[in-house]
């Protein structure tokens, strides 16, 4: 065998079978063998899913009951005008005469106390309170009197004429309407309320010519019962302004009742009215008010304005 046959047939040995130019393969080399691990990671590698969202949970003020029976409940601070204890003391000392109009000719005070039964009584309180409204106390009373002189009485007045009622209650204001209006309601209280007033506020307004603060003064002088600030009227609703008794300004009397009753302490609601109406009446006037004799001048906001 010559030399060039033993090296052939050496080099076909090596390779094994197949070798040649079609069925040749290489050896894989270093890269070759990195590249091999890496694909067959990825393809076994976990298939990654997207994460849930996670929910936030916010906890909350408990109940009472939630935080145990020793938890002090939230206190919430109430709003009270500033010196407002000590302005009142003064305003009672300046009405400790109880001389004002109000005082005896008030709407409390026209009702007949020793009619019989008590349903008149009370007839007679929603009654002097439905002339009231925009009208001076002496011109109610007036007014009342000459009622009275006649029998005041759900059937008395339904037995009156529109004309004879009208010369009984002129000059109180807006007198035409009231004439309508106290008939409306007496036909009203007749046929629903056996002659006697409603016992509620909301019962009170509904009947024509009855507002909130009609109503809650007829809960006070009628039955007894206190259901808010009676009767806050101009003079009221003046004064507590000028005091600030209101948190803010307030346009109305109804709008300052609803303010004063947001922190006045209840057992006050009672005497607050009175009070101050008859303050208004001999010394906080509307017009040219009494600051030089007001024992609240040096404590009054509005005072250096007036």
């Amino acid at each position: 065998m010559t030399a060039l046959s033993a090296r052939m047939l050496t080099r076909s040995r090596s390779l094994g079978p197949g070798a040649g130019p079609r069925g040749c393969r290489e050896e894989p080399g270093p890269l070759r063998r990195r590249e091999a691990a890496a694909e067959a990671r990825k393809s076994h590698s976990p298939v990654k899913r997207p994460r849930k969202a996670q929910r936030l949970r916010v906890a909350y003020e408990g109940s009472d009951s939630e935080k145990g029976e020793g938890a002090e409940p939230l206190k919430v601070p109430v709003w009270e005008p500033q010196d407002w204890q000590q302005q009142l003391v003064n305003i009672r000392a300046m009405r400790n005469k109880k001389d004002a109009p109000v005082d005896h000719l008030g709407t409390e005070h026209c009702y007949d106390s020793s009619a019989p039964p008590k349903q008149v009584r009370r007839y007679q309180v929603l009654l002097s309170l439905m002339l009231s409204s925009q009208t001076k106390d002496q011109v109610t009373a007036g007014a009342m009197q000459r009622l009275r002189a006649r029998g005041l009485t759900v059937d008395s007045i339904l037995q009156t004429d529109d004309a004879t009622l009208g010369k009984l209650i002129y000059p109180v204001g807006f007198w035409r309407s009231k004439v309508k209006y106290i008939k409306q309601t007496s036909a009203i209280l007749q046929q629903h309320y056996g002659g006697d007033i409603p016992a509620s506020v909301a019962e009170l307004v509904a009947l024509p010519g009855v507002g909130p603060k009609m109503a809650h003064l007829a809960m006070a002088v009628a039955w007894g019962t206190v259901s808010g600030i009676a009767a806050v009227d101009t003079h009221v609703h003046r004064i507590a302004n000028r005091l600030r008794w209101t948190k803010k300004a307030t346009k109305s009397p109804e709008e300052t009742r609803a303010a004063l009753e947001e922190w006045l302490p209840r057992e006050l609601w009672h005497e607050i009215n009175g009070l101050l109406v008859g303050f208004g009446q001999q010394t906080c006037l509307p017009v040219h008010p009494r600051c030089h004799a007001c024992l609240n001048q040096a404590l009054c906001p509005a005072a250096q304005g007036l």
